[in-house]
């Protein structure tokens, strides 16, 4: 698709570009340009835009506590794996058993 580049006027996207790009109304884009080229990009949220100072702590506390586990493994081999993962069934099974008949 072509267009004329005009001296007073801003260059436009065609609509068709715009969709096949998976540009939508209000998404903020970076233009980039590099030896006759330029590049349109969708500008990405940052994480410290989308939650505020006392929500990025909660999450920040959280995955924290994740790194810290608990991990499970390396295995050598994939029934080492599956046979881990079993017993940790039998072990949850048996807690709600016990819950149950309390």
């Amino acid at each position: 698709m072509t267009s004329i580049v005009k001296t007073k006027t801003c260059l436009i996207v065609p609509p068709a570009v715009q969709h096949q790009a998976g540009f939508k109304a209000g998404d903020v884009v970076e233009f980039k340009a590099s030896g006759g080229v330029i590049t349109i990009l969708t500008k990405l949220p940052n994480a410290a835009d989308e939650y505020t100072p006392a929500q990025r702590r909660i999450i920040d506390a959280q995955l924290r506590e994740a790194e810290r586990g608990p991990f499970h493994g390396p295995f050598d081999t994939a029934d080492e794996m599956i046979a881990h993962m079993k017993g940790e069934l039998k072990k949850r099974a048996a807690r709600k058993k016990s819950k149950r008949s309390r």
